[in-house]
């Protein structure tokens, strides 16, 4: 086991249902392999109900919540996607403000698929390169950023350290960027 997160928390922020599964799966077992801690956070307590494509998938357990929790509990985010999952988050004023908290701390986020549209609604694209599923490109253009289609795009021109990916098939370069992100 790797120990380049070791000593760091990592928030993955989902919905409590619609997240695709893989996308919370793999780059939580690579924040673990790198010796950090991943939390779920969600807008609700219990369980989160993860999909895959649109078929139920299994159910995690929520550590905390966007109400009672704050980004100064974490050392970067983790905003996986799915279809529902972002649509979702983007709607809850707490999920928002958590998302964008990161930003003004300066502390990395990674974000894949789906995702940005929490990062739309936040307001921190503007000025940033970014990468996600394809059907995103026009939200992102139309929200100040600049939409490129690879697998893993790594943007330093902001606050913080912003890494994005565009589907499951980019995972393994994801979270590798993701972890290397969040070791800074």
């Amino acid at each position: 086991m790797s120990t380049e997160l070791q000593g760091k928390t990592i928030a993955f922020l989902c919905a409590p249902e619609g997240t695709e599964q893989v996308e919370l799966t793999e780059p939580w077992k690579a924040v673990e392999q790198a010796g950090g801690t991943p939390r779920l956070v969600s807008t609700q307590s219990g369980r989160l109900q993860a999909f895959d494509h649109l078929d139920k998938a299994d159910t995690f357990p929520v550590d905390t919540t966007v109400d009672v929790s704050a980004h100064t509990e974490f050392d970067a985010l983790l905003l996986p996607g799915g279809v529902a999952n972002p649509d979702y988050l983007r709607t809850q004023p707490n999920a928002v403000a958590f998302t964008k908290a990161f930003f003004d701390a300066g502390k990395p986020v990674a974000v894949i698929c789906h995702g940005p549209w929490t990062l739309i609604e936040a307001d921190v694209v503007r000025g940033r390169t970014l990468t996600s599923w394809p059907s995103l490109r026009t939200d992102l253009r139309n929200a100040g950023a600049t939409w490129v289609d690879e697998e893993v795009e790594i943007c330093d021109a902001g606050p913080n350290l912003l890494v994005s990916s565009r589907k499951p098939g980019d995972l393994k370069a994801f979270r590798q960027a993701a972890v290397e992100a969040f070791a800074r």
